[in-house]
């Protein structure tokens, strides 16, 4: 159900509120059975803005997303047919008022519970933010709320990229941006790949179609747990010498784009970056940097 909604161009805060009702420990339930004993939760977040009822699906934070919500995303995203007959069938009976609610902010049970949260994505910019500024970088953080289509993201930091260079709007060079989210990916093509490989091989087309190599443009897209979709790679790398690798390989990478198929072109003209798993995930990291 999942794997489904992700596919689907779902974003977390979608995909939660599935889940939640899906679980007998998301959505609240966990501190429902907890309930009366005091507890302490140590929050590590793998979403953006930090929303407590999003981390982990809130095990043990009140949800006030209801069971015909989650219907409602699932009919959206036009998956009822798709779906495993027990979870629609689950939804459909929650939204009917048959199957019981997930417990509501307010609720009693929650009275007893401390929340601590001990890292999340903006704090790993501020590090990332530290280290460019140790290794000589002029550094700013822009956001660590970018989100919507990975592809949408890359023109973005491509265009930043480029004012950058053409009129200084980042200010004094070497300049490093740092940036954090989550994006989606609508899976359309039979590729391999995922959000930021993606978003790598979208900034290296914006790169090919203004027909300008560029040696003062680096732009990096990882995933902090080091697994960006189904592969071995944390994300991937984008600059002037894999397009050139690319280009001289005949390798194109909008026909890359179009199948969804990222890993293959970083395998073939290097770019991938692989960290392995690195056990913590508090999102994703963009570091672009203009020299």
């Amino acid at each position: 159900t999942t794997q489904l909604l992700l596919e689907s161009g779902a974003d977390i805060h979608e995909v939660n509120c599935v889940r939640k009702h899906c679980s007998g420990i998301k959505g609240g339930r966990l501190a429902q059975k907890i309930f009366p004993a005091p507890f302490v939760s140590l929050i590590l977040s793998d979403v953006v803005g930090d929303d407590l009822r999003s981390i982990a699906s809130g095990p043990v934070i009140g949800d006030d997303s209801t069971y015909a919500e989650a219907l409602s995303i699932v009919e959206g995203y036009g998956l009822k047919e798709r779906l495993p007959s027990s979870v629609l069938a689950l939804l459909k009976s929650g939204a009917e008022g048959v199957a019981e609610e997930t417990p509501k902010s307010g609720d009693p049970i929650f009275s007893r519970s401390t929340n601590i949260l001990l890292g999340s994505n903006i704090i790993s910019l501020q590090a990332c933010h530290e280290k460019a500024l140790e290794s000589g970088y002029h550094a700013m953080i822009l956001s660590s709320r970018i989100t919507g289509e990975a592809r949408e993201a890359a023109r973005f930091f491509y265009g930043l990229g480029r004012d950058a260079q053409e009129h200084g709007l980042l200010g004094e060079k070497p300049f490093c941006l740092i940036a954090g989210g989550e994006t989606t990916v609508t899976v359309k093509g039979t590729g391999q790949g995922g959000r930021n490989q993606e978003m790598a091989l979208a900034f290296l087309e914006e790169m090919r179609k203004e027909g300008i190599i560029n040696p003062s443009l680096f732009f990096l897209s990882a995933a902090t747990d080091g697994n960006d979709g189904p592969t071995d790679a944390a994300g991937a790398f984008a600059d002037e010498e894999i397009l050139k690798a690319a280009l001289g390989n005949k390798l194109q990478p909008g026909d890359f784009l179009r199948e969804n198929n990222a890993y293959h072109f970083f395998s073939e003209s290097g770019g991938l970056f692989k960290t392995g798993p690195t056990q913590t995930n508090v999102c994703d990291i963009q570091i672009l940097i203009v020299t």
